[in-house]
């Protein structure tokens, strides 16, 4: 008989008198005193308003989502992009200016309520396709409590092969690079299924430690910032199980918090001339150093002498993206496209044509639409050796406008909650519909509110065929693998 958990597992139970979990109550608490305490010190930013309102938006976006199963991986995705708006008004503070009275002048502050509103019509969106998901059976919602952990660490080991493979096929076959990256974000499966496992079940701390140690530190052998994506994992992982809330998780989070902020100040502080190593280039982005010595080049910048306040207040302009945004809506006014739904038409195409199809589609270029659409100088970007997206709220508004550049948010939004609900709707056990969801929308949303239309379409879809192949032929002969020395043994298959 299926009956339904709620019941019965305390992650999905009803909260106990005293008994206080990391879910989506947990969080409207906790954002609707961040946002009581952000009005009480609006009276002392240059953008009272703007600063008030802004503190209050997490609030009303983990409102939205506060269903009983909305995929923890949602507040992650909409959170991260309120993120990109309030630091801009952080800087203001910093700066003692005035949004209206910046370099891009009266449109930075538009750009700043546009961006505001996109993530709110987002969270609407996630509301309205994934807010009525029914709970899990005990028998999916219990799953991994009887996994072993030498059979996660097997699949972890796995997954990290897998994710190695994939990135080398895609450097072989670039047509296929898109497909290949989607499958390599297996590997975010696997970490959270082991995350989930321990934090649910209390035994092997110790290797969950070891795990979230090597994907941090393996994320410094890149050209970009993925050392936060072990912080992320852990922490969606956290919120999927319901994590018991303590004076010790306080601490063990905030500790966290402060180590992944220290890491992201640091490397922004060394990222350009590492980049420069690595590629042996300033306009590149194919590294042409072995792992070894870029490890070795790190270690010796962990050693040399760091601004800390210049490399801080980088990370401030880095992280906030109104700017851009700003400048695109100035250009518009002056200059606007003369395509109605232009970058919709563009994006459209681009993703119509898989290059394995069409092996002469020209790739796509942020930069070009950076320069076309914002008038901007990307020389800084080139000599860094990445490219610069206007990004996808951006093009909406050279579309349509505001406040038509909501019904394109809306509509990106419904496509990807509606993929997400296909996944968390299969008959798989639900920290595997979680892991899941988290890979995808990992992959998907990494990049914030600075992700190209043609970007963020085309990782939607190409997750969706991927992830629902390995689904359907992949899936179920994990998860027997990993079920076949629990006491009840499972078939997972559709």
């Amino acid at each position: 008989m299926r009956n339904n958990i709620s019941a019965i597992d305390p992650a999905f139970a009803p909260r106990k008198l005293g008994d206080t979990r990391l879910n989506y109550s947990f969080l409207q608490k906790s954002f609707l005193l961040f946002g009581a305490v952000m009005a009480i010190v609006s009276p002392f930013s240059p953008d009272m308003i703007a600063f008030a309102a802004g503190g209050i938006t997490p609030w009303i976006i983990v409102r939205l989502l506060g269903t009983p199963n909305m995929p923890a991986a949602a507040a992650y995705f909409l959170l991260w992009q309120w993120n990109q708006s309030f630091t801009r008004i952080l800087q203001g503070v910093i700066d003692g200016e005035q949004l209206s009275r910046s370099l891009y002048g009266s449109t930075v502050e538009e750009a700043y309520w546009y961006t505001l509103a996109s993530t709110v019509t987002l969270a609407v969106a996630f509301r309205l396709v994934l807010g009525n998901l029914r709970g899990p059976t005990r028998e999916f919602a219990e799953a991994h409590k009887h996994w072993q952990q030498r059979d996660l660490l097997m699949l972890y080991i796995g997954g990290v092969v897998f994710s190695m493979i994939c990135g080398t096929a895609a450097k072989f076959v670039p047509a296929l690079d898109q497909p290949f990256e989607a499958a390599g974000h297996f590997k975010i499966l696997a970490m959270s299924m082991v995350f989930a496992t321990v934090m649910a079940t209390g035994q092997g701390r110790n290797f969950m430690i070891a795990v979230f140690v090597i994907e941090v530190m393996s994320g410094f052998g890149g050209l970009f910032s993925d050392f936060k994506g072990g912080f992320i994992f852990l922490a969606v992982s956290a919120f999927m199980v319901r994590i018991r809330w303590s004076g010790t998780m306080a601490v063990v989070t905030t500790v966290l918090a402060c180590v992944m902020l220290v890491m992201a100040v640091w490397w922004t502080a060394v990222k350009t001339d590492f980049r420069e190593f690595a590629t042996a280039s300033s306009d590149s982005q194919n590294i042409k150093v072995d792992i070894g010595s870029r490890v070795g080049y790190l270690g010796n910048k962990a050693s040399g002498d760091i601004d800390w306040t210049n490399a801080s207040y980088a990370l401030l302009l880095r992280l906030s993206y109104v700017d851009i945004f700003g400048s695109v809506i100035g250009v518009q006014a002056v200059a606007p496209e003369p395509r109605y739904f232009g970058q919709w038409q563009d994006a459209i195409d681009h993703i119509a044509k898989p290059r394995f199809l069409f092996p002469g589609k020209a790739a796509l270029s942020d930069t070009e639409v950076f320069i076309r659409l914002a008038r901007g100088n990307a020389s800084e970007a080139i000599r860094g050796g990445t490219s610069i997206s206007v990004g996808f709220v951006a093009e909406n508004f050279v579309d349509m406008g505001f406040p038509g550049m909501l019904v394109g948010i809306f509509a990106i939004g419904v496509m990807t909650a509606g993929i997400c609900r296909y996944f968390m709707t299969r008959q798989l056990p639900w920290m595997v519909r979680e892991g899941t969801v988290l890979a995808i929308i990992y992959t998907i949303g990494h990049d914030g509110v600075e992700i190209s239309l043609p970007k963020i379409l085309g990782s939607m879809y190409m997750s969706l065929g991927v992830w629902a192949i390995m689904a359907r032929w992949g899936f179920p002969y994990i998860f027997r693998y990993l079920g076949r020395n629990t006491a009840k043994r499972s078939t997972y298959t559709r």
